[in-house]
């Protein structure tokens, strides 16, 4: 038994969702940083409290994998944990800016930091079973075109949420600035807009897709037994959350292979959501170390947001032409092309005479942030089995929060004693991790329809 061929808008439907999680994956992305800064951290600080983002993948993200392949309910498979997930997230988003209003109970950056905690295991709760799900319902020939329109949808939701700050203020007279300690009005409405688009977009998604079925999710599987036994009693078998470990010991050699290339890619992203704001409010805008609140602080965060947004604008442009450029050099090729072109952009930052120019840095950012989304799933789709699509792309998932955690452990100390605390040159190092992860992606051996996990 094939899967069926998808259309174009029911692929699109599938993965619309991705819009309202990556809408607030942006709003974090941009703004997380000078909002805990508002409520007190220092610069060196801040890779501490973005630790909380990797540390809630790496639990839940396998772990909501793995339940998602063995549950089955009158909702769906994959439908009701990201579902679930988006409420929660929304409930994170619409606090976070505004945490000094429990500061009667608690420090506001206590607050915002358990804020960000729940949007950030919320977020993990949705992804990689919105990311099985596409999985799931696409045949291997259609896996590139499926995670490249899903990686449209993504910029879409990015570019709206890095711009809605900048938007809030020139085009509705919101206010940019706040007292000390709040966190300005356009701030606030973004984050609260931003949690019911995150709702809106994945009701869509839950409307209009329609998932397979346990048994015949088993007639896509090669292994015999586990279709049989499927069939003869209808449902999805008992499994016990401990098999996770024995997943990770038999995960196929591609996912090894891109671990190493997940490993380094997602290193520099992390140095770049972390200190892109203080760096660049440092190094292109003139401002010293402590200055964190003032009006041009916020003026070069507000531009880092319009910034984010261009990365993620090209990322969208360039996914639909991602499926065409792999099929005549080769998805690992394309993928390496593009993390070295992103490696590029970021090092680029460092010698840009004005904000303005900072453009050019984020078009190459952008190309490989488009190829980041998704080569690695599509070259990874075709090698596992449909039983353990939801557990592989949490265990997957390990080789995107393990390097961000390094990352948070060492990169605040190293801005303040190796750098000075000159965050530009975390964003250096970024840099240099794009382009070994580059190198590294020339060594991947993707083959299609390789045998399954």
């Amino acid at each position: 038994m094939q899967k069926r061929r998808m259309s174009f808008l029911e692929m699109w439907n599938m993965s619309f969702g991705f819009l309202g999680i990556q809408m607030g994956f942006a709003l974090q992305n941009a703004n997380a940083s000078r909002i805990l800064q508002t409520f007190g951290a220092d610069v060196h600080q801040l890779s501490w409290f973005w630790l909380i983002a990797p540390v809630m993948g790496l639990i839940v993200q396998p772990i909501i994998g793995h339940y998602s392949d063995n549950t089955w309910t009158r909702f769906g498979r994959r439908k009701p944990f990201f579902l679930v997930g988006a409420l929660l997230a929304s409930i994170g988003m619409i606090f976070i800016p505004q945490a000094d209003i429990f500061i009667a109970f608690l420090p506001a950056l206590w607050i915002g930091a358990g804020m960000l905690m729940i949007m950030d295991a919320s977020f993990n709760v949705a992804m990689e079973p919105f990311r099985a799900l596409v999985a799931d319902n696409l045949s291997d020939e259609q896996a590139t075109q499926g995670f490249s329109i899903q990686t449209v949808l993504i910029g879409i939701g990015a570019v709206v949420g890095s711009w809605l700050p900048w938007a809030l203020v020139n085009w509705f007279g919101f206010e940019k600035t706040a007292e000390e300690g709040s966190v300005p009005e356009n701030l606030i409405w973004a984050f609260i807009i931003g949690a019911a688009v995150l709702v809106f977009s994945i009701i869509v998604t839950i409307v209009t897709t329609k998932e397979y079925s346990p048994k015949e999710l088993a007639q896509f599987d090669d292994e015999k037994a586990h279709k049989d036994a499927l069939l003869e009693s209808g449902e999805v078998p008992k499994a016990k959350l401990t098999d996770i470990f024995e997943d990770f010991k038999k995960m196929p050699e591609i996912m090894k292979q891109l671990s190493w290339v997940q490993f380094f890619s997602w290193f520099a992203l992390f140095g770049m959501w972390v200190f892109a704001v203080p760096a660049i409010a440092q190094h292109i805008y003139g401002l010293p170390t402590s200055d964190s609140e003032s009006e041009l602080y916020n003026e070069a965060g507000n531009w880092v947001g319009i910034l984010f947004g261009i990365y993620n604008g090209i990322s969208a442009i360039v996914a639909f032409l991602l499926p065409s450029i792999a099929s005549k050099i080769s998805r690992k090729n394309t993928h390496a092309i593009s993390l070295l072109i992103g490696g590029l952009g970021l090092l680029l930052i460092y010698v840009m005479p004005s904000p303005i120019w900072l453009i050019l840095p984020m078009i190459c950012i952008g190309i490989a942030w488009a190829s980041i989304l998704s080569m690695p799933y599509a070259m990874l789709s075709g090698s596992i089995s449909p039983k353990k699509m939801g557990v592989y792309m949490g265990i997957f998932n390990f080789f995107i929060v393990i390097p961000q955690i390094i990352n948070g452990i060492i990169g605040g100390p190293l801005v303040k004693y190796a750098y000075g605390d000159q965050a530009i040159f975390a964003l250096i190092v970024s840099g240099i991790s794009f382009v070994v992860a580059g190198f590294l992606a020339f060594k991947v051996n993707d083959t299609q329809n390789v045998s399954n996990a």
